[in-house]
């Protein structure tokens, strides 16, 4: 009879459709995928995961190209501008977290005009999204794009932290994990997202990253495309009220303290978003428009608007 048992369940297993998952070795989003594994929410939604791990975001971009994945996590600007150059991938939102600017309490930056001058270590590039929407926010409050307002100084997320925390550099503006541990360090948020878009007008939430996939496989795979974006909700609903399931989580996080485990507990949470699809994609047109003005062809491709059909549609009942 127990043998019965197993053959079934084995059985049962093979037939779940399986979603290939490409993430980043270190990144947040394992904290997710460990939840939906641990907590049996796949399973409950009659569907197995494969995680693929990657190096780089560039890879990821690579391998969903490539067919190697079925999944990854970037944001609607990568998508609409694919979907302009005539690719199908579409976007369901899954966090709403992005660091801000966080400076040195012995830096004497007390207000964002006093950043004028100094040098600013900014992580992923030229065309990050917040660094160009800060370049806006500069133009709008002290008339002047922060490109020439401050020392931009270009470099690796960890670097930077290590170059704050040496007081080698005065202020950076890093991805939301790594803000976090500098706030739990002692650092202090200078703005964050929210502040840089209500400047810009933009006073909606608005969740940058997302579940990206193509629509012909989503459409064809349903199932699996519905039951794994439930189970990402249900981890999310876990993560934002249970303690427990982040004592859990601790040796993913490697959080190097307490104060540092806390940050990154409580930012993973300030980023769940609370929006609608519906009305994050609205919010998501008007943040476009200003990016597509800041970044050009460079960041958004020849499109002047988010290209239609960019956000999921997801199911009804879901």
């Amino acid at each position: 009879m127990l043998m019965l048992i197993g053959v079934t369940a084995a059985v049962q297993a093979a037939e779940r459709p399986v979603v290939r998952v490409g993430i980043l070795q270190f990144g947040t989003v394992s904290w997710e995928l460990e939840v939906m594994q641990r907590q049996g929410l796949l399973e409950r939604e009659g569907v197995e995961i494969r995680i693929v791990p990657l190096a780089l975001k560039d890879a990821a971009n690579v391998a969903i190209q490539g067919g190697e994945v079925d999944v990854i996590a970037n944001d609607w600007i990568w998508v609409s501008r694919m979907r302009s150059e005539g690719r199908d991938y579409v976007f369901a939102p899954y966090s709403q977290a992005v660091g801000g600017v966080s400076v040195r309490p012995d830096a004497n930056i007390a207000s964002f005009a006093d950043l004028k001058g100094k040098r600013l270590g900014i992580a992923g590039g030229a065309l990050d999204k917040s660094w160009l929407l800060l370049r806006a926010y500069a133009r709008r409050t002290v008339g002047e794009d922060a490109a020439t307002f401050v020392r931009p100084q270009f470099a690796a997320p960890p670097l930077l932290n290590e170059l704050v925390m040496r007081g080698e550099l005065p202020a950076a503006m890093n991805f939301w994990h790594y803000t976090a541990r500098l706030t739990a360090a002692g650092m202090q948020e200078l703005i964050s997202m929210p502040q840089i878009l209500a400047g810009l007008g933009i006073e909606d939430e608005l969740p940058l990253v997302g579940w990206v996939f193509r629509e012909r496989w989503a459409q064809a795979s349903r199932q699996a495309v519905e039951g794994f974006l439930r189970a990402s909700a249900a981890a999310k609903q876990l993560m934002l009220e249970s303690d427990a399931v982040w004592e859990e989580l601790r040796p993913l996080m490697r959080a190097e303290d307490e104060a540092t485990f806390v940050a990154l507990r409580d930012g993973f949470r300030a980023g769940i978003p609370r929006v609608s699809d519906d009305e994050a994609e609205r919010v998501a047109g008007l943040v476009f428009a200003i990016l597509a003005a800041e970044g050009g062809q460079a960041l958004v491709g020849s499109a002047s608007t988010l290209a239609p059909g960019t956000f999921w549609k997801r199911s009804p009942d879901r």
